[in-house]
């Protein structure tokens, strides 16, 4: 029972509301957009763990059947594996991912900035992430898996450099692939309605060319971020968000007085 009873304290977060983070990541070494098919960033919200637990940790607000991109952007001189899993699959094997060294990550260039629009299907070929119900999610209807349904996870290694340089050869270690773009989210507030937490469906076939390379990573990861993205309203009801009719007295964001036109001083 005792057992049972920590393990439950160290699943439990601390939200502080705060503005939206126009990144996620606290060290130098990366940034880590969600973007919509529009170009424009999802804005996140910072939680804190109850008790001290490894990683960054973020809010984000999923918009019903928006397609949606991940993109990391390397800050360092150079090259990273990155490992993303969502909902708790990683994104280019499908397998049950703990976001660890020994998984298939991709590989990001020194002060390259590449996009992952989907679940890796080929080596030339993604199918699209988009927000949808936990039922209708690639994690729950192919796996039937909703151990960490509603995340999205990313671990970053450093490359363990040989004592010699030498060039680049072919291996499996890791999967280089090369920039891509996204599109808008929609006003969807049919969440607002819906129960069901969400969830990342398997949307439509992209092209997505990319090719194997050898990658050795450092033993531990250099950085960890979780982002959990929920509905408005369930944001809402954790007041994540502020909500609800406007207070004409108190504004939702920081305004001034306006300067009249004719002001001449």
């Amino acid at each position: 029972m005792a057992r049972k009873m920590i393990v439950t304290a160290l699943l439990f977060v601390f939200v502080i509301p705060a503005l939206a983070s126009a990144h996620v990541g606290r060290s130098n070494l990366v940034d880590v957009r969600i973007i919509s098919d529009g170009g424009s960033e999802y804005p996140t919200y910072s939680a804190y763990p109850r008790l001290r637990q490894e990683g960054s940790f973020f809010y984000l607000e999923a918009v019903k059947g928006a397609r949606y991109s991940i993109q990391v952007t390397n800050r360092s001189e150079s090259r990273i594996g990155v490992v993303i899993a969502v909902d708790g699959r990683n994104i280019i094997s499908g397998k049950k991912s703990d976001v660890k060294r020994n998984e298939q990550m991709y590989i990001v260039g020194p002060y390259e900035s590449n996009t992952f629009e989907g679940w890796r299907t080929g080596m030339d070929r993604t199918n699209r992430f988009y927000f949808t119900e936990a039922s209708d999610s690639y994690a729950e209807r192919v796996f039937a898996d909703a151990s960490a349904m509603g995340t999205i996870a990313l671990a970053v290694f450093r490359e363990k450099l040989p004592e010699t340089f030498s060039k680049m050869q072919e291996g499996p270690a890791g999967v280089a692939s090369p920039r891509a773009s996204g599109e808008s989210q929609s006003a969807d507030r049919a969440e607002r309605k819906s129960l069901e937490q969400p969830g990342t469906g398997f949307g439509e076939t992209t092209y997505s060319p990319a090719r194997r390379v050898h990658f050795e990573s450092e033993p531990m990861h250099a950085e960890k971020i979780v982002l959990k993205y929920e509905w408005r309203s369930e944001l809402c009801r954790k007041g994540i968000i502020s909500c609800g009719p406007r207070n004409r007295f108190w504004p939702d964001e920081m305004e001034f007085a306006p300067v009249p036109k004719d002001f001449r001083g």
